[in-house]
């Protein structure tokens, strides 16, 4: 039931007019407590949409009692007019909760989500009488249709569950494109009933998305509305220990991780490039991102063509440590290049499934990381050169 799954949340997803087609497009997440506690995670890209800039300012004050999420319309780079549309939003689903809430809501307490089209300001009398909808439907079983209502160009829903001794983590997330740190183009809303404070879910959250969510990088383009929420309801009344809530959450972010790439725009392929022997974390991550991020190897890949020439070029792109006659590369398990030059037959490598993994080795620490990619098909420049329309 993801989001719903811990206790103390409620969730909702109506269809309020703001897609054309008529789909759900406005979502609602609940915390009905005891506790409220909050962290968040948002896009790094200087331009920044309205709800980012609103939620940003929520969130540093440790308290949200509802998040609500519409798509249909980013509300990015809208101006003044479009901040006080997420902040009238904000304040209209605070009224409405606060008639049926156990609390008395205020603004301060709403974290605001959009996504879709850049530029354009939401149709608000819509997505207002959406929130009321919402907010009327709300349901311990709603997860599910809340993520549904988040869904812009995805093809499927995407949701976790987690569980703990005694607590549990949910979660949602929407993305298929627009792709890549820092963090993934992404909205996403992860919930606990463990009893934690702001400060423990911030370092929480930091560190899962660190290797989650910063490592998929589908098509090099950083949206201006990612955001990733943790809310914790304390209704289990169980205080796990950080390690134990961090490690579930994790769990979370990285399931949630793979089924965005496993659902991007237009992918045939789900592409994991594993670094190893690198002089730094950092080094492995910069390795992976430049290959991740390569169109020739991402083409060829989609044209099941395993060209390790195209990979080692990309490594040498990068200030990353290592020598180039020392690099080892392997495609699915089978090692093409070794010492910077030409090994095993690359006619061996199997590339008929979705699954590939290319694994580089620099041979100049013990550091590791992973990165993760599709590749680049007819579909994904087709999808992108009519989204619009």
């Amino acid at each position: 039931m993801t989001v719903t799954a811990p206790e103390g949340f409620r969730a909702a997803g109506v269809a309020a007019g703001l897609k054309s087609s008529g789909a759900p497009d406005v979502a609602l997440v609940v915390n009905d407590g005891p506790d409220a506690a909050v962290a968040g995670v948002f896009t790094t890209n200087r331009v920044k949409a309205a709800p980012v800039l609103w939620t940003e300012q929520v969130v540093r004050g440790g308290l949200v009692r509802a998040v609500v999420l519409n798509s249909g319309g980013a509300n990015a780079c809208t101006g003044p007019a479009g901040f006080q549309d997420t902040h009238a939003t904000a304040e209209h689903t605070a009224a409405a909760l606060s008639t049926a809430y156990p609390h008395q809501v205020g603004a301060g307490e709403v974290a605001v989500c959009s996504t879709g089209l850049i530029g354009v300001r939401l149709p608000m009398p819509a997505l207002l009488d959406g929130v009321d909808a919402a907010t009327r439907g709300l349901s311990p079983d709603g997860g599910p249709a809340a993520a549904e209502a988040i869904m812009t160009t995805d093809t499927r829903p995407k949701t976790t569950v987690v569980s703990g001794a005694g607590w549990t983590v949910g979660g949602m997330a929407k993305g298929a494109g627009m792709l890549a740190p820092g963090m993934a183009t992404m909205l996403c809303v992860l919930t606990t009933d463990a009893v934690a404070g702001p400060e423990t879910l911030d370092a929480v959250l930091r560190a899962a998305t660190r290797v989650t969510f910063d490592r998929v990088d589908s098509d090099g383009c950083m949206s201006t509305n990612d955001t990733v929420l943790l809310l914790a309801s304390g209704a289990s009344g169980v205080t796990p220990s950080e390690a134990d809530l961090a490690s579930a959450v994790t769990a979370a972010c990285h399931d949630l991780a793979q089924q965005l790439i496993a659902d991007a725009e237009g992918a045939t392929k789900q592409i994991a490039i594993e670094v190893v022997g690198a002089a730094s974390e950092d080094d492995a991550v910069e390795v992976g991102r430049s290959v991740a991020r390569n169109n020739l190897v991402k083409t060829a890949l989609f044209g099941n063509d395993p060209n390790w020439g195209r990979i080692l070029a990309a490594v040498g792109t990068t200030s990353a440590a290592f020598e180039p006659d020392a690099v080892d590369v392997a495609v699915n398990g089978i090692w093409v290049c070794r010492a910077g030059a030409a090994a095993e037959d690359r006619s061996k490598v199997d590339l008929s499934g979705r699954d590939v993994t290319i694994r580089i080795d620099l041979h100049t620490g013990s550091a590791e990381a992973a990165v993760w990619t599709n590749d680049l098909s007819h579909a994904y420049v087709h999808e992108n050169s009519a989204y619009s329309t």
